[in-house]
């Protein structure tokens, strides 16, 4: 005779299967009585599962939606579905910045039976996650390792590759991953230098725990830490503007990724936008279609003065001959 707990488990399986059952029928699956069935789905209930029945000997039970999540059950094949799907959301940041999927195919695959967990992996190696051509991937192990990394609130060691190529391996406290549309990055204390760091993902080569649990003090707001990290990068050149509107609108029409915001009273803000060259933030400047004064330096003005007598010049009315 099975236990109580592996039948609770076998009838959820069963109320989750199809939309109802009359007891009858729950107890010829279970091999029970139906007094059984009974008062395992008054357990049921106790447990915060929304079993609903009808009266009479053609009523049936059946799962409804309910104020919280219990636990759920899911064969092999389910199981499967779910660890792609979440692996497939968590790469492709369609949840947004948050990690939530990250988080629950963390869980997921902590509880997953061998048989599936290999065929997870196997998939994870012959799948491959479609990216911008210009953007590098990230293989999905290790986006898992920086996830549990945070989860776990300890020290960790972290080999890291910088923009140049050059490699470095320093301890760091990890706080979170942040999904900015385009790519993955990974916020934490760097220990040594004592100041909060985010690192681009894909260039994570090896994180390692050290075992030395952490208490993070005052952990600073980790998508605005990446959005002025990528914001103030290294570019070659700054262009200082404008805009005549308030800092709500201004920071919709320029992302806090591509410049750094400033209010100039209550209907002008001053932006900062890196770029490669004059010509290609003259360019961008031109793209926002809206009014502007490019308050610093002169070659980006140049540039944009010139490119707008060009637009000029190639839309001037002409007479038909």
């Amino acid at each position: 005779m099975i236990s109580t707990s592996a039948r609770l488990l076998r009838l959820v399986s069963l109320l989750s299967a199809r939309p109802s059952w009359t007891c009858g029928e729950l107890a010829d699956q279970m091999a029970v009585t139906e007094r059984t069935v009974r008062r395992d789905v008054a357990r049921l209930r106790e447990l915060g599962y929304g079993v609903e029945s009808d009266p009479g000997p053609w009523g049936g039970y059946r799962l409804r939606a309910g104020t919280r999540v219990p636990p759920l059950i899911l064969d092999d094949e389910e199981a499967l579905a779910v660890a792609v799907g979440l692996r497939e959301a968590a790469l492709s940041g369609v949840l947004g910045g948050d990690q939530a999927a990250l988080s629950a195919l963390l869980k997921l695959r902590q509880v997953l039976p061998r048989r599936i967990a290999d065929r997870l992996g196997e998939m994870d190696a012959a799948l491959v996650h479609i990216t911008r051509s210009d953007e590098p991937q990230i293989a999905p192990g290790m986006l898992l390792e920086l996830a549990g990394a945070c989860r776990r609130g300890e020290r960790s060691r972290l080999s890291y590759r910088d923009r140049e190529g050059k490699a470095t391996v320093r301890d760091v406290d990890p706080y979170r991953l942040v999904h900015t549309g385009r790519r993955w990055y990974f916020v934490a204390r760097d220990v040594t230098r004592d100041e909060w760091r985010t690192f681009r993902a894909d260039r994570v080569g090896r994180i390692q725990p050290t075992g030395h649990p952490v208490e993070l003090i005052d952990p600073p707001d980790p998508a605005l830490l990446v959005s002025r990290s990528i914001a103030t990068g290294a570019y070659p050149l700054y262009v200082t503007i404008r805009l005549p509107l308030p800092v709500a609108q201004a920071l919709r029409l320029v992302p806090p990724t591509v410049g750094t915001h400033r209010p100039e009273g209550p209907d002008a803000t001053i932006v900062t936008i890196g770029g490669p060259d004059a010509d290609g933030l003259a360019g961008y400047l031109l793209s926002l279609a809206t009014p502007l004064r490019v308050l610093s330096p002169d070659d980006v003005r140049a540039a944009l003065l010139r490119r707008t007598r060009e637009l000029l010049e190639d839309n001037v009315d002409r007479q038909p001959r």
